[in-house]
C-alpha cells in the first residue's frame, strides 16, 4: 500500500467498492434486458467485470458464473499482450474467445472488453462476457472442430464498427441474428460501465478512484490471508472418479493441498494427459475453480476481486486435463472443472469438517437440441443446463434441483421453451430418491423430459456422474448417478449424440448429492416426512 493510500477514509473505500460492485450489477442487468437469446435473457449465461488498468479484476457480478471467471481472466492481458499503448484508444472494443489466445475458456463465452481512459490514459477495463447459445452439432476431437476461434482483436476502432471482421464472425454462426442481436447487449452493457465509471471518477477524482481499487485489492488479500491462517496447518490429498459421455473410460483425478500458515499451494501435477474430447481445462478454468472454491470454504464474504490470489499457489503439469495445450479441445471444460472443486472439498474435508458438503451432483448437466424449424422457418440451437442435488452439510439437509458450485445459470421456463423451439416438455420434476441417505439427506436431482417435434433433431449430452456416485461424509450414502432414457425407437449415437424424429423423447436425468452422517440419527419425523414426500424410497 502507498503512503496515499494508507490514508485513505474507510468509509470512502466502502463507499466507492460498493459503486463499483453495483456498476457491475447494473452491467449485467442491461446485458439480460437487452439481449436476444433465452440463453442470456432468460437463463442469465453471462456476466460482466470491471478491472483497473493492468487488467486486476476490482468488481465481478455475483450473480454470474464462477466458471466465466475463467473466461474473463486473460482478456485484459491478452489485449496488452498483443496491443501496444499507442494501439489502444478511446472508443475501442475488443473481442475475443479463444482460450489459447487470453480470450476466454471456451468458443462460446465471447467477451467484449472496453478500455476506459481518463485524461487521455486507460484507467479501468469494463468486460462483458456471454455464452452464445450457437455452434451445434460439431466435434469435439480438437478445438478446431468447436467454433470459430478469436483473439482479441478489435471490434470498434475509435468508435468505427470493423465490419467486416463482424461479417466473418456471423458467417461462421448458425444463429446469426441472434448472435449480432446478444454482441449488441454487451455493448450496451460496456456503455454502462464507462458512464458510471467516468461519473465515479468524477466525484471523487481520478487518483482517489485508483487508491480505492488498489486497497480494495489489499483489503481482501488480508482478509483471505487471515482466514488461511485459522486453518491448521497440514497436506491434505483426494482422488475422485471423472466421467463423461465423450470418455470411453473413467479417468482419477487427483490434487495435494498444503496449508502452511497464511498460503494455500494446489498441486495437480501427475493427473492424466489432456485428451482426444472437449473435456480438457484451460488453465484459467483450473485458476477459476481453484479460487472459487477457496472463496465458498473459507469466507464467502471475500469481495470478488484480485486479492483473493495473493496469497494461492497453482501447479499442473502443461499438456494435462486440468492444464492443456493446443488444439486440446475446451468445449466441456466446466464438467472437469466441477470435479476440481470435488477433489478440492473432498481434501479439505479435515481441515474444514463444519464447513465442506458432502459431494454435489458434480456435473453441469447440458443438454443441445438443433435443428430446423419449419414452423418458425429458421433453424435453431437450444442449450439448457439442468440443475441437481447439492450436498448434505453437518447441520443441515442439501438443497434440492439447483445449480452447485462452478455454474449459476437460471433455468429456462417451459413456457419460454416451447414458444421458441419445436420442443414439448412432457414432464419437469425432482427426481425421488436421487438424495443420498443420512443424518442430513443429500439434495435431489431433476428429471426432464423433452419430446421433438421437428424432423433430424441433433440431440447431445454434456454431463458427469454416470458412472460414478457423488460421495457421502461422515457415514452419508453417496446420491444417485445421473443418466438418460431415451424412447425406445430413438437410435442413440457414439459418445451422446442421437438424431431424434417427432415423437421421439429424451429424459434426462440429473445426479442426486451425497448425505452427510450417519442414516441411523435422522430423526423419525424428518424420515416419514421423507418418504411422504418422495424423497426417499419407504
Amino acid at each position: 500500500m502507498s503512503a496515499d493510500d494508507k490514508a485513505l477514509d474507510p468509509v470512502l473505500v466502502e463507499v466507492v467498492g460498493s459503486a463499483l460492485a453495483t456498476i457491475v450489477e447494473e452491467m449485467s442487468e442491461t446485458l439480460v434486458k437487452a439481449a436476444f437469446s433465452p440463453n442470456i435473457k432468460e437463463r442469465r449465461d453471462c456476466t460482466a467485470s470491471l478491472f483497473d488498468a493492468q487488467g486486476r479484476a476490482i468488481a465481478q457480478d455475483e450473480g454470474g458464473s464462477p466458471m466465466h471467471l475463467g473466461s474473463l481472466m486473460g482478456i485484459v492481458d491478452g489485449i496488452r499482450s498483443r496491443f501496444g499503448d499507442d494501439d489502444i484508444r478511446e472508443g475501442d472494443v475488443f473481442i475475443g474467445n479463444d482460450p489459447y489466445t487470453g480470450g476466454g475458456s471456451h468458443l462460446p463465452d465471447i467477451v467484449l472488453a472496453l478500455p476506459i481512459f481518463v485524461d487521455g490514459e486507460v484507467h479501468a477495463w469494463a468486460a462483458s462476457l456471454a455464452h452464445h447459445a450457437d455452434f451445434g452439432d460439431r466435434g469435439h476431437a480438437h478445438i478446431f472442430q468447436e467454433a470459430i476461434r478469436i483473439p482479441p482483436v478489435h471490434l470498434i476502432r475509435e468508435g468505427v464498427l470493423q465490419q467486416e471482421l463482424l461479417e466473418v464472425f456471423l458467417l461462421n454462426c448458425q444463429i446469426p441474428e441472434e448472435r449480432k442481436a446478444d454482441l449488441n447487449a454487451q455493448q450496451a452493457a460496456l456503455r454502462v460501465a464507462q458512464t458510471r465509471y467516468l461519473e465515479l471518477v468524477q466525484r471523487y477524482g481520478a487518483e482517489q478512484t485508483s487508491a480505492v481499487a488498489r486497497e480494495l485489492l489489499d483489503y481482501t488479500e488480508r482478509r483471505t490471508r487471515a482466514a488461511i491462517a485459522e486453518m491448521p496447518d497440514g497436506v491434505y490429498a483426494f482422488e475422485d472418479l471423472f466421467d463423461a459421455p465423450e470418455l470411453d473410460d473413467e479417468l482419477m483425478l487427483r490434487v495435494v493441498i498444503t496449508v502452511r500458515g497464511d498460503e494455500l499451494h494446489f498441486d495437480f501435477r501427475g493427473n492424466p494427459a489432456q485428451v482426444r474430447a472437449s473435456v480438457n481445462v484451460v488453465w484459467t478454468g483450473l485458476y477459476a475453480s481453484v479460487y472459487y472454491t477457496v472463496k465458498t470454504l473459507i469466507d464467502p464474504d471475500i469481495a470478488p476481486n484480485a486479492g483473493l490470489y495473493r496469497p494461492v499457489t497453482i501447479v499442473a503439469d502443461e499438456g494435462s486435463i486440468l492444464n492443456c495445450t493446443a488444439p486440446a479441445a475446451v468445449n466441456g471444460r466446466i464438467e472437469t472443472c466441477q470435479r476440481v472443486v470435488d477433489l478440492i472439498q473432498g481434501a479439505l474435508v479435515e481441515a474444514l469438517p463444519t464447513r465442506v458438503t458432502a459431494a454435489s451432483n458434480g456435473a453441469v448437466t447440458g443438454v443441445h437440441f438443433s435443428g430446423y424449424d419449419a414452423v418458425r422457418g429458421r433453424d435453431f440451437v437450444y442449450l439448457e443446463t439442468i440443475g441437481g442435488g447439492s450436498g448434505a452439510r453437518h447441520n443441515k439437509d442439501g438443497l434440492d434441483g439447483i445449480q452447485v458450485h462452478m455454474t449459476n445459470t437460471s433455468n429456462l421456463p417451459v413456457e419460454a421453451l416451447e414458444a421458441e423451439y419445436p420442443l414439448m416438455v412432457e414432464a419437469y420434476e425432482l427426481r425421488g430418491g436421487s438424495g443420498g441417505d443420512g443424518e442430513h439427506r443429500g439434495g435431489m436431482g431433476i428429471r426432464r423430459k423433452v419430446r421433438v417435434e421437428a424432423p433430424d433433431v441433433h440431440f447431445w449430452l454434456d454431463t458427469s456422474r454416470q458412472r460414478s456416485q457423488p460421495w457421502g461424509l461422515a457415514g452419508g450414502e453417496p446420491g444417485a448417478s445421473s443418466r438418460v432414457e431415451l424412447s425406445e425407437d430413438a437410435r442413440p449415437v457414439d459418445h451422446g449424440y442421437t438424431v431424434l424424429q417427432p415423437g421421439q423423447t429424451a429424459s434426462i436425468e440429473t445426479a442426486g448429492a451425497g448425505g452427510y452422517g450417519d442414516p441411523a440419527r435422522r430423526s423419525a419425523e424428518a424420515r416419514a416426512a421423507d418418504v411422504a414426500d418422495g424423497r426417499l424410497q419407504g
